[in-house]
């Protein structure tokens, strides 16, 4: 979870929340309000106040009237707040379903300048404000505050009526179908009508009226009706009563009846836990009237939505359909048996490997070492996958026996999963391949991939082993600095020509990889300039780097760097040799989170030097309240800010961020030129970000200061790490200036 203090608003709002706040905390006034109900609720005072606790407000207003209201809120000591935690209160304008015509967002804390107590001048109107805390983990901590016109003011309930209308005869009753039109009024100066609502018969429940009510039920029938006005006045229910009656017809024909049974079912065919029966009629005739079922021997009930049974045991459902002629079908019937679902399976399966090879006197393998991954499951649902990954590369299905030939010591991870997503943690096997008459491969790069990628631009197709033992992407040499795009794509075509010889490719993905070299622009004007590698896994360049805060990262010893496991807390790790101002910024990241859970984390651009920061006096937030962060979140539930989006100013979820498998490497590159901000992930354009305002500025308010949008034009960079449970590995970093 990021624990930074902002709140979700489009852009202009944000512009427009800035400059109410340098003012004294927004509130844009509502308008239309009569003068004595505004003078009435003048001197009203809605206090909340906040404490240690991160689900609940301390205290809060419920009701309030319309017109001004002085807004306190306060999280100090007095009011519970024994260690400084911040809390905001923010009424939300972007639900449809509340009042927008107040903006307010107060961030208060016990050490702030004001003492944690701060107040703002708001203009009420009639309805409801949703209103809740913005910093992430306080979700619960939110409310609900009815505003009326105030008392004294409209104590008129509205007028309602209604009008029957249809074909009748001479009795008065209605042939084939009644339609009842509701209508309802206030008294001039009234608050207006609200809402008007309808019930069929004397215990339907209440419904919103929004068009006649049409009744084609055969029988007696009785509409009620009633209206609600924007102070809560209620008028007095009425009903309006009426027969209704089939029209003349020789239909002699009863309905058609079907049913059908659905449910989860066993491999013998019973459902379990539940099973839902779904009635269905027809009739060509005068229509269908009634619809009933009854659960065994038990009495005919209307059927209304399909019937769910739950009880163990084998039950029979019986129908009938009754048409508007009178005519009853026959009864029919449905048997099945619903049985208790089998004990949950939390056990995750047990997995074993074996190595077969030709080993000499000091242990290793000569040539090549054929590993064998194996996994059982003992909790009843059964291994649905296998899984490995070679050397800290990616982990891909195992299907068969690995077969590993590049000369040196190697570690492959193995883990599996059971039908019911128990996932086994990994375990790990270490060995060493020594040269025999077979020279090991030369590749002119070394890239392990799922799929080929060119440049930022993903083929889709799979990174296969070649003939030659190197892997298709390392043979197009897109990281090399080439003179002209021709020149690259020429290279291009003379392997794709082999690779489509040798029958690695076929013409589709022949077509996929040179349409990606082509988008790629790699030799174009411009993209000539090479990056610079800021960390590349080594002591030496681990060393160039700081850390802050909470948390801590560590070399894995393969070119790569992970967040631990045991010092808790925020934490970030800057590169302080120099500030950055329009950049192209790439990486790889990859999520190493335990169990099946996702890491949540981030990279910080465009943030001032850290220590000894005039507005702040912890260097972990400097990052935070001054930069802006590119979230790697691919976790479904919890923050609403997923991978790539720019925290607190600009979302995406996880179908716009492209998930991918945990333990999977992922491209990650951030452009930034002036204030436009884009994100690709695996070559896919995920975000693109336009940031108001662009120049270096001094915030407006201490403890608040990324409320207006806007951020440095320059700054430093920096990897997020939330702890010991959201580990996070990065490595090949690399910046290229633009």
């Amino acid at each position: 979870m990021t624990t930074r203090v902002t709140r979700r608003r489009r852009l202009w709002t944000a512009v427009l929340a800035a400059v109410l706040m340098m003012l004294g905390l927004q509130a844009v006034p509502a308008t239309g309000q009569p003068e004595s109900r505004a003078a009435a609720a003048a001197a009203q005072v809605l206090t909340w106040t906040a404490g240690n606790d991160i689900d609940k407000y301390t205290s809060a207003p419920v009701t309030a009237e319309a017109g001004t209201a002085t807004i306190v809120f306060e999280n100090s000591v007095a009011t519970g707040n024994t260690i400084g935690m911040p809390h905001t209160l923010t009424f939300v304008t972007s639900d449809p379903e509340f009042n927008n015509d107040v903006q307010l967002n107060i961030l208060a804390n016990p050490n702030d300048s004001m003492g944690g107590r701060h107040t703002a001048e708001v203009t009420l109107t009639p309805g409801r404000y949703f209103y809740h805390c913005t910093i992430p983990g306080h979700g619960m901590m939110q409310g609900i505050l009815v505003v009326t016109e105030g008392t004294g003011e409209d104590t008129t309930a509205p007028e309602a009526a209604a009008q029957v209308t249809g074909t009748q005869n001479t009795q008065g009753q209605y042939v084939g179908s009644a339609s009842v039109a509701i209508s309802a009024t206030d008294e001039e100066g009234g608050s207006g009508v609200d809402r008007v609502e309808y019930a069929i018969g004397d215990t339907g429940a209440w419904q919103p009226y929004t068009t006649p009510v049409v009744v084609d039920q055969v029988g007696d029938h009785k509409v009620r009706y009633r209206a609600v006005d924007k102070a809560g006045n209620v008028s007095a229910e009425k009903s309006a009563a009426f027969t209704v009656v089939a029209p003349s017809s020789e239909d002699t024909t009863p309905p058609e009846t079907s049913a059908t049974v659905s449910g989860e079912r066993n491999p013998d065919g019973t459902y379990i836990d539940m099973a839902t029966v779904t009635v269905s009629a027809s009739d060509t005739g005068t229509g269908v009237n009634t619809v009933e079922y009854a659960v065994g021997t038990g009495a005919w009930q209307p059927y209304t939505t399909p019937v769910m049974v739950h009880q163990v045991g084998t039950h029979t459902v019986r129908y009938r359909a009754s048409d508007k002629a009178g005519n009853v079908a026959p009864e029919k019937s449905v048997v099945f048996t619903v049985v208790a679902a089998p004990p949950e399976d939390t056990t995750p399966p047990v997995t074993g490997v074996t190595l077969d090879g030709t080993r000499n006197s000091d242990g290793a393998y000569v040539g090549n070492a054929k590993v064998t991954v194996s996994a059982t499951d003992a909790g009843g649902s059964g291994v649905e996958r296998i899984e490995y990954s070679l050397d800290g590369g990616p982990y891909l299905a195992y299907t068969a026996p690995v077969v590993v030939d590049r000369a040196g010591v190697h570690t492959m991870a193995y883990r599996a999963s059971d039908k019911a997503g128990n996932t086994a943690a990994a375990r790990t096997v270490t060995f060493t391949v020594v040269s025999s008459q077979v020279p090991a491969p030369t590749c002119p790069e070394f890239d392990e991939r799922l799929t080929v990628i060119v440049g930022t631009v993903d083929s889709g197709v799979p990174n296969r082993i070649t003939r030659g033992r190197c892997l298709i992407n390392e043979l197009i040499e897109d990281e090399k600095q080439w003179s002209s795009h021709a020149l690259f794509l020429k290279h291009v075509t003379t392997v794709l020509d082999k690779l489509f010889k040798d029958g690695v490719i076929d013409e589709r993905e022949y077509d996929a990889i040179d349409a990606a070299a082509r988008e790629s622009g790699i030799g174009k004007p411009g993209q000539t300039e090479g990056y610079t590698t800021i960390l590349d896994g080594s002591a030496a360049s681990f060393a160039k780097w700081q850390h802050v805060g909470g948390g801590s990262f560590a070399p894995s010893g393969d070119g790569s760097i992970t967040s631990g496991t045991t010092k808790a807390g925020l934490g970030m790790l800057w590169f302080p040799q120099r500030k950055y101002g329009d950049f192209s910024l790439k990486l790889q990241w990859r999520d190493d989170a335990p169990g099946t859970g996702n890491a949540n984390a981030g990279v910080f651009v465009r943030f001032p030097w850290v220590h000894d920061h005039p507005e702040e006096t912890r260097p972990e937030w400097v990052a935070i309240k001054y930069g802006h962060e590119v979230q790697v979140l691919d976790r479904p539930d919890g923050d609403m800010y997923k991978t790539g989006s720019v925290y607190g100013f600009d979302r995406v979820g996880l179908a716009g961020a492209g998930v991918t498998q945990k333990g999977t490497w992922n491209d990650y590159e951030i452009r930034v030129v002036d204030q436009h901000y884009s994100v690709y992930r695996n070559g896919v354009l995920i975000n693109e970000f336009d940031n108001i305002g662009g120049q270096d500025f001094t915030p407006p308010r201490s403890d608040d200061p990324g409320t207006d949008g806007r951020r440095f034009s320059s700054g430093y960079i920096g990897l997020q790490v939330h702890g010991t449970t959201d580990v996070i590995s990065y490595r090949d970093i690399r910046i290229k200036e633009l």
